[in-house]
């Protein structure tokens, strides 16, 4: 048996061998396996299931909370401010890291299901033969050699190789992205290289069977299997920082070395003027303290969970609150066709009859002379129909079939009615081999004889036609005509089905092909294709117009796929387009240098998904992922951001997602993305607003350690950091996204935060705060006392950041341009703040925690005046930038 073990893994291709070479490969007959060869091959092989991941706990994911620069920093200046007996500081510091860390578990939806729905998609027993008689066993206990029965209704429970086909159609959408079940065969197939939806004499674990029956010989088990293999890529797929978190990360080492840079600085310079040791070491923790936004950590979590509720109304439910920020920063989206392009439901497009062709929507307006076609679509039918209420109705059944009644339905010709009215009398099922079907229905006491099937097929068995409500001969001529319709509807990449009819005296003895599909009456031709969701074009103009690729990634047919691109927009021609075998004969290193020239792939495996999302990524570019099927899992783990379908989209798909599209729309995306490059920019105008803050905190403690100056103590610097600061940052972070927020192309990933004049303004702003907060307490030391000039200094350094906060809405816009209330949001959080600010100056339980004392109405005038400074100076620097763009933009 370990030779069977040992041939297994040499990766056969089973649908090259015949039905006969399968068995005798996997040592068995089709009377099955005995006890003996079963024992020993679970031992080899092992129970049919899928490995278990093991899960993260709620400590675990507390844990991962702190596994951040900036965190770390805080953490080693809360443990510094305890040692030097800054009790309160500490505390303040250690309740916010708390409080960072319990917003991002709470959040983070991080539990990882897929691996657990992979398994649920087998059903839990399988009817297989074992010592020549059928039994009943749990899937799980099937082995390899297992002979294996299925039928409409069941889900395939293993890989396998099929040795008996009756009508057999399977649906496997879910694993190849394919929306039409895949009529299967036993005959065995000459190329190796197929892709898994042109394997037709394959069943795989995971797909259901739509119509008729068969039996196999299992090839696969477990994580074997194809879906198996899926399942080990996704736990095998590494899980890259954010764009968001890389910058995070990058600003931390900035900080970092500035911490460290400014606290040594500070203690040679006290040193080297012959200051005492220990108090040369608070003065150093105290401008770390005033480097560190302390409050950052927590208030870009915050912005991000304010975004993550504004998608919610939007129909997208985030899983991993960094990916908000993510899709803002996307420049390629990698889009499965079926069920997220399109509407994964086949639909009737053109009708061919009376020698012309016409639209669905031509047909349901003016059906008449249709009469005879609809019946046929309606009766020659095996799905069925369901009504919910008086307006609308469910269909059931295979999907082509489906679409054939739904259609009917519209021109109100009814098959639940029909079946009644018009009962069939006899059928003969269709079959991949002669590719018709054909029932015998008594309509109106006539027995008459309809056939549906290949149009090349079912017209050499038509001797007339059907042509303006008249019967005549059907010549070449005529032939020639509805030959090349079928080859225009073809071109369009629409599935066509032939319809044809005659009356009959009896149903004959035996009810044969050979007796009732012959001498018909040709009544014309049907065209359907699983058409792209109507909001679908609009989105994808606006992700061009963002500067945002769409690329399609499918199972499908490389024929359909393009021309649902072409009909999309997304691409111009069909060079653009290519199949899973052609990027097979492509190493992964060439595809890095090739990948820009394709914006369609079709009949592609999860490896292909996976090697195309890599490639981009090689090229610098941020990747989203949309998907629904079992099939899109790994590629939605393995790129920037995930994007699953939250109705039609598999337990799998949704596992792995960073975020869920709750309507399943395409053009919820984009809605995604404007929120994303929002949230982007407020983040952006939070830190500035912050760091700015910060340098004029440090240059006014590091001005005043030059000068000898005692100016503000830690806990002024805390209280200003985590609480006059929190509020305005976290109001510009909900800040309205500004009107050209689309037109803009995205930012790129590796390029620096403070690009974009950020670190300038940062610089500039945090010197004219700590420039005005040093003249004001130089102001009060000189009319007043030291007691109020720290007074003076700590209120200034408070309001003055609260006036710059309307500033930094916007890095170019006037304040009065864009609308000094039109965020009421800030308006309040400056308020309070303010009041904040003012209460621990005039509560005198307050004051003296401080160390600060009360003001006169002078003095808080020179503090008013002072801290309302800061807007006009900004406002004529922007106006400078604005005149400076415009002379430039006229020299070009």
């Amino acid at each position: 048996m370990s030779e069977l073990g040992r041939i297994l893994n040499e990766n056969i291709h089973f649908h090259t061998l015949s039905a006969e070479e399968a068995i005798s490969l996997m040592q068995t007959d089709k009377n099955g396996l005995n006890e003996e060869q079963v024992l020993e091959r679970r031992s080899i092989f092992g129970l049919n299931a899928l490995a278990e991941e093991r899960r993260r706990t709620i400590l675990g994911m507390f844990i991962e909370q702190f596994k951040n620069v900036m965190i770390i920093i805080l953490i080693v200046a809360a443990i510094i401010s305890g040692f030097i007996g800054e009790i309160t500081d500490m505390a303040i510091i250690f309740a916010i890291v708390l409080l960072n860390a319990v917003l991002g578990v709470v959040q983070e939806s991080k539990a990882e299901k897929a691996l657990e729905a992979l398994k649920k998609m087998s059903k839990p027993y399988a009817k297989i033969k074992r010592n020549g008689e059928v039994v009943h066993i749990k899937s799980e206990e099937i082995v390899p050699g297992d002979i294996v029965y299925i039928e409409a209704g069941d889900y395939v429970p293993a890989d396998m190789r099929l040795i008996e086909s009756a009508s057999l159609k399977i649906e496997e959408a879910a694993l190849t992205g394919e929306s039409v079940p895949v009529e299967k065969t036993v005959d065995k197939l000459e190329k190796s290289d197929l892709v898994i939806g042109d394997r037709k004499n394959m069943a795989y674990l995971g797909s259901s069977v739509t119509y008729g029956r068969g039996m196999g010989v299992v090839t696969a088990t477990g994580m074997k299997t194809e879906v198996g293999k899926i399942a080990g890529y996704l736990s095998t797929a590494d899980t890259d920082e954010t764009p968001l978190q890389k910058k995070m990360a990058e600003m931390s080492k900035y900080l970092s070395a500035a911490v460290l840079a400014i606290a040594a600085v500070i203690f040679v310079t006290g040193i080297l003027q012959g200051r005492n040791y220990f108090n040369m070491f608070l003065i150093s923790v105290s401008l770390a303290v005033a480097a560190i936004p302390e409050g950052l950590p927590a208030i870009v979590t915050i912005v991000l969970a304010l975004g993550v509720q504004k998608m919610v109304k939007r129909n997208a439910i985030i899983r991993k609150l960094p990916a908000v920020e993510t899709l803002g920063s996307t420049e390629i989206i990698c889009s499965d066709k079926t069920g997220t392009l399109t509407q994964n439901k086949m639909t009737v497009k053109q009708l061919y009859f009376n020698k012309t062709l016409i639209s669905d929507n031509e047909a349901i307006s003016n059906s008449d002379g249709l009469e005879k076609a609809i019946q046929i679509m309606t009766l020659c039918n095996d799905s069925k129909m369901r009504r919910i209420d008086n307006q609308n109705i469910e269909t059931i059944g295979d999907p082509t079939e489906t679409a054939l009644i739904s259609f009917a339905a519209k021109t109100c010709f009814y098959k639940d009615k029909a079946e009644q009215e018009f009962p069939r009398r006899a059928e003969i099922p269709f079959d991949s081999e002669r590719k018709l079907m054909t029932t015998v229905n008594e309509i109106k006491g006539k027995l008459i004889c309809m056939t549906k099937g290949a149009p090349d097929i079912l017209l050499e068995k038509c001797d007339r036609i059907l042509t303006d409500g008249n019967i005549v001969y059907l010549n070449n001529e005529l032939k020639e005509e509805i030959k090349a319709a079928n080859s225009e509807m073809a071109c369009k990449a629409l599935r066509v089905l032939a319809l044809a009819y005659k009356e009959i005296g009896e149903i004959p003895e035996k009810v044969t092909p050979e007796t009732l599909e012959k001498q018909l009456i040709f009544a014309g031709l049907v065209g359907m294709i699983d058409p792209p969701r109507e909001e679908v074009k609009d989105a994808i103009k606006t992700c061009k117009t963002a500067g945002i690729r769409p690329i399609m990634i499918t199972g499908d047919h490389r024929d359909t796929a393009a021309a649902i691109a072409k009909e999309l927009d997304m691409i111009n021609d069909e060079s653009e387009a290519i199949t899973g075998a052609e990027l097979d004969k492509i190493s992964d290193e060439e595809f890095i240098g090739l990948v820009d020239k394709y914006s369609v792939y079709a009949r592609v495996s999860p490896e292909h998904k996976v090697k195309i999302v890599k490639a981009w990524k090689a090229n610098g570019k941020v990747v989203a992922m949309t998907g629904d099927g079992v099939n899109d899992a790994p590629a939605l783990k393995v790129s920037d951001i995930g994007v699953g379908m939250g109705i039609t989209g598999t337990d799998v798909a949704k596992g792995v997602s960073d975020m869920v599209l709750a309507d399943d729309n395409f053009a919820t995306i984009v809605e995604a993305v404007k929120e994303g490059r929002t949230i982007y920019s407020n983040i952006r105008k939070s830190i500035q607003f912050l760091l700015s803050a910060n340098m004029g905190e440090v240059l006014t403690l590091f001005i005043a350690t030059l000068l000898n100056w005692n100016i503000l103590l830690p806990i002024h610097i805390l209280w200003i950091n985590l609480v006059t600061d929190a509020l305005p940052a976290i109001a510009l972070g909900v800040e309205k996204p500004e009107k050209d927020v689309m037109k803009r192309k995205p930012r790129k990933s590796q390029g620096n935060f403070f690009a974009d004049g950020l670190g300038i303004s940062i610089i500039y702003q945090g010197i004219i705060e700590g420039l005005i907060t040093l003249g004001t307490y130089y102001t009060g030391l000189s009319l007043f006392s030291y007691e109020v000039a720290v007074t003076m200094a700590f209120a200034t350094l408070g309001l003055i950041q609260l006036a710059h906060s309307f500033n930094v809405r916007s890095d170019r816009k006037s304040i009065f341009e864009i609308g000094l209330f039109s965020n009421k949001y800030q308006i309040g959080a400056v308020i309070i703040s303010a009041l904040l600010q003012l209460i621990v100056i005039i509560v005198p339980q307050l004051s003296k925690i401080f160390k600060v004392v009360p003001l006169n109405p002078v003095q808080w005038l020179i503090v008013a005046g002072a801290s309302l400074l800061i807007i006009p100076i900004v406002e004529i620097v922007k106006l400078a930038w604005t005149l400076r763009s415009r002379v430039k933009a006229k020299a070009k």
